[in-house]
């Protein structure tokens, strides 16, 4: 494969309150390759948009054998924040998302591949944020 992309989404009702995560990937035909709606618990928002990045990069690096070692991976988030803490435009002042970002760039080094990251609108995320809604509405 020569490209893979990535959108991933995380939500809270509430924050902190009820929280879920969605992953969904394909290829660069479009094919679905991997879906992920999964309830967190309690938590914020916040923490369920960098948790569904590293759900994203867990499926990545287990399937890491099938994609090629020149392919590309296209992330989509609509999360600006944590747009801004991967690509180190604001400083990471909680400790917990500092955490997480730690885990994610780890990831992203054990993975090895060419991996860039987008901010998109919200309209631009439907499958991820739909994965995140059937989650805390228990429905997957």
């Amino acid at each position: 494969m020569s490209s893979i992309f990535v959108y991933t989404d995380g939500g809270a009702r509430g924050n902190p309150g009820p929280s879920a995560l969605g992953v969904y990937i394909e290829d660069d035909k479009g094919t679905p390759l991997f879906s992920l709606g999964k309830r967190l618990g309690e938590t914020t928002n916040n923490i369920a948009e960098y948790s569904a990045i590293v759900e994203a990069f867990n499926w990545l690096i287990e399937n890491k054998g099938m994609l090629g070692k020149n392919c590309k991976i296209y992330f989509y988030m609509d999360s600006l924040l944590a747009y801004s803490h991967i690509k180190k435009i604001y400083k990471i002042k909680n400790e917990k998302l500092k955490e997480l970002i730690f885990t994610i760039w780890e990831k992203e080094k054990i993975l090895g591949l060419s991996v860039s990251y987008n901010h998109v609108r919200r309209e631009g995320n439907k499958k991820a944020d739909a994965l995140v809604n059937l989650a805390l509405d228990n429905l997957i």
